[in-house]
């Protein structure tokens, strides 16, 4: 695994790059960097329409962690409701299903933001270290791109 954190706007990375970042069963995507990627990507009205049972499903089964690939974003479900808070469990098992699906689809580079650190309160320093572990035994590479 190749991991950097680097100073600048996620959006800009190549192509190439898979993006990565955290939205609720729900699909509420009302806060944070989320209204950009539903802006760029129509990521809300894909996954509703998609998965119009998921929250259903995510409830039922409690899944506690999900990941969904849809183009080449790659949605880390770390919640159940827009409102709640993930824990480090939760993000734990959307970064293994992510590996997952990251070795089955052949996808090398992945780019992301601060993951949970944001408004979902998580310890960016804890997060960081869970993707590290992670994903240590691939040839993934993995940009976080930070605000200034």
């Amino acid at each position: 695994m190749i991991y950097k954190e680097e100073v600048r706007d996620l959006f800009s990375v190549p192509e190439d790059y898979y993006l990565a970042h955290c939205v609720s069963a729900d699909f509420g995507m009302g806060k944070g960097i989320v209204v950009e990627f539903n802006k760029r990507f129509d990521m809300k009205n894909i996954l509703q329409s998609k998965y119009p049972d998921y929250l259903n499903q995510y409830t039922r089964c409690r899944i506690g962690g999900d990941c969904i690939l849809e183009g080449r974003v790659l949605n880390l479900i770390t919640k159940e409701r827009y409102f709640h808070k993930p824990t480090i469990v939760t993000m734990r098992i959307a970064l293994q299903k992510m590996k997952k699906i990251c070795i089955k689809y052949g996808i090398t580079k992945i780019a992301m933001p601060t993951i949970g650190a944001g408004l979902d309160k998580l310890s960016w320093s804890t997060v960081s270290d869970q993707i590290k572990m992670i994903f240590d035994d691939t040839d993934i590479e993995i940009l976080v791109c930070k605000l200034k």
